[in-house]
């Protein structure tokens, strides 16, 4: 494959995940929109010829290899295939122009390599507060260290986040299962299976060679002056429950011991930033490191040793998606395919396997939604309906047909849950109940009732902020990208399923795609979501009963359709985490400039968290 990268991409360096230094000498400059667009009108009609052409010997090859293959798709015939061979043979004007494609895509995207640290260093920030960043679901890598006769072959191998998970997903289908999934009935290690987070940088700033989560921040805080010394990833093994993250690999004493030896270090508080998932661990943390009995650190300790809360894109009251994703093994992601790729997909790892290892996974369930219809809404209305809509998201499930008892009534979130447990087996079941909770607390006499009962620890509906008067805590999220808000289901009609429902993807009409009613936020979590607690429900007294100051900065998603991942501006769950404007925010708070970040509410959040059915203990 380094044959094809040289070839293609003109790419010598050693390590192809990552885009190389700027010369020091080279000024870095932000691509201008006029030189995208022409970017773009120039190369048009060259970029979809080589598409076509190279799709279609792409196609050749794929047939001949397939070709005496019963199954529509199998991909073990890949494995012997010598790519280097095959573009030896591809026309050297195909070559060429890919190159010449490749290098104007760079061109464009190269605003992140580093720009936005040095214009902030040439205004005198430097690094000030030490950072300790915790990564969101999934983008953390998760590598086996078992020892088995099953593991020994992927010893160090990451079976969650790289090309190695691949292989092993392709090749060996029921090992990566075995490997991935946790025991259904203790959540913990499955007999003989040893899978643990991989640790330091390298376990979040790539998922996969090429596809960066964390990079572009960490080469912008490196600007700055940060390096491992004054700056750390906390990655979590995301499939386990919360309390188990701590029973098994004692996550939180470790997180709590490095940022007391940052500060003791540094002399200063610490930064938080945490992403999408990290936002409820983060949350998690802050009642377990204060609790007598676990983190012992006494109601100061927030205060003493924190400066700063980034939060970015925070699913503080979970994500709609994730419930679908458990129910049946299905989101937009899947729902939106094509009939033929549906085919491969169920073919490859069908919906019922799917709904079974996210369900393995109790970690993932912690993002289920929160606060039930007084966030979410009722049958008849919910507070980011918008006028003139046809179906409210009240409704979050709803049934074309309702003829049997698989099929019931339509159903609001808080119904919708009801139903998932009802129709789950029993460990599921018992995971979910024993580790979390998803009510409202109207009272501050529950609120600090709550603050001892562990699995209301994510829930800041149901528990307080730290009593941390001097902490700061900055929301960060993109929004305007459509995103998943309500479903319409079916009853499953296939004989082989063990699901009683799917999304009913037959039916679009009207806003309705697909059986996905979509709504406001970032592509990946609602809008109420990432911005209720930190544009309302943190400014109602018994959720933050020290005042803690809270600071709200929109992003709207405006990408840009020459880069693969968005560009400056996108406002991408995860693409966001490149965007110019947040890196510049995260270092200045970093940097001890935070202060002088002001308030940017774009969307419509506002207007719809005074709809919330959340209110001051007085007006109930």
């Amino acid at each position: 494959m380094s044959t094809l990268r040289r070839r293609l991409f003109g790419d010598s360096s050693s390590d192809p995940s990552r885009d190389p230094s700027p010369d020091p000498a080279e000024p870095v400059t932000l691509i201008p929109t006029s030189h995208i667009k022409k970017l773009k009108k120039k190369r048009s009609k060259k970029h979809q010829g080589l598409i076509f052409t190279l799709g279609g010997l792409f196609g050749l090859v794929a047939a001949a290899v397939f070709a005496d293959r019963n199954d529509v798709i199998s991909l073990d015939g890949l494995v012997n295939i010598n790519l280097d061979s095959l573009f030896d043979v591809i026309p050297a004007g195909i070559i060429r122009d890919a190159k010449e494609i490749s290098q104007h895509e760079r061109d464009t995207v190269n605003y992140d390599s580093f720009s936005v640290g040095l214009h902030l260093r040439s205004q005198g920030v430097r690094a000030l507060h030490p950072v300790i960043m915790i990564p969101g679901v999934i983008s953390t890598g998760l590598e086996s260290w078992g020892t088995e006769e099953a593991s020994r072959q992927y010893f160090r191998k990451r079976l969650w986040g790289s090309w190695s998970m691949m292989r092993a997903l392709v090749l060996d289908k029921a090992g990566w299962k075995k490997h991935i999934m946790l025991d259904k009935l203790t959540g913990l290690d499955p007999p003989g299976i040893k899978l643990r987070a991989a640790q330091g940088f390298d376990a979040a700033d790539f998922f996969i060679t090429g596809y960066w989560i964390w990079n572009k921040i960490l080469e912008n805080l490196a600007t700055l002056g940060y390096d491992p010394t004054n700056a750390f990833t906390a990655a979590y093994d995301w499939r386990l429950s919360y309390a188990n993250l701590e029973v098994r690999d004692h996550y939180f004493t470790r997180l709590k011991s490095h940022i007391e030896t940052a500060k003791l270090t540094s002399g200063q508080k610490v930064v938080l930033v945490s992403h999408s998932m990290g936002a409820q661990v983060l949350f998690y943390f802050f009642h377990w490191v204060e609790e007598e009995g676990y983190g012992g650190g006494g109601p100061g300790w927030v205060d003493e040793f924190v400066d700063s809360w980034v939060n970015i894109s925070g699913c503080m009251l979970g994500a709609l998606k994730g419930l679908p994703a458990v129910l049946s093994g299905e989101m937009k992601d899947t729902a939106q395919l094509n009939a033929f790729a549906v085919y491969g997909l169920e073919k490859f790892l069908a919906k019922s396997e799917r709904a079974e290892i996210f369900r393995a996974m109790p970690g993932i369930s912690s993002m289920l939604p929160l606060g039930g219809n007084a966030v979410w809404g009722n049958r008849t209305w919910a507070p980011d309906d918008l006028p003139n809509q046809n179906v409210s998201y009240g409704t979050f499930i709803n049934f074309k047909e309702s003829n049997s008892t698989k099929s019931p009534k339509n159903l609001t979130v808080e119904e919708s849950l009801n139903y998932l447990l009802e129709n789950s087996d029993t460990w599921y079941k018992t995971q979910i109940l024993d580790n979390y909770s998803a009510g409202v607390a109207h009272t501050r006499a529950e609120v600090e009732h709550n603050a001892h009962n562990p699995k209301k620890w994510i829930n800041p509906l149901e528990t307080r902020l730290p009593l941390a008067p001097s902490l700061k805590i900055y929301c960060f999220y993109g929004i305007g990208k459509s995103t998943e808000r309500s479903y319409f289901y079916r009853e499953d009609q296939d004989p082989s399923s063990t699901l009683n429902v799917t999304i009913d993807t037959s039916l679009t009409r009207g806003e309705i795609d697909h059986g996905i009613i979509p709504g406001e936020g970032d592509g990946t979590v609602s809008l109420l979501s990432t911005g209720y607690m930190c544009a309302k429900g943190w400014r109602i007294k018994r959720y933050n009963p020290a005042g803690v100051q809270i600071k709200v900065y929109e992003m709207p998603h405006e990408p840009d359709r020459f880069s693969p991942r968005g560009g400056p501006n996108t406002g991408d769950h995860v693409d966001i985490l490149g965007r110019a404007s947040l890196n510049d925010l995260i270092l200045r708070v970093a940097g001890g400039k935070g202060e002088l970040i002001e308030e940017n509410f774009v969307s419509d959040i506002r207007t719809y968290a005074e709809k919330v059915e959340v209110y001051e203990d007085q007006a109930i």
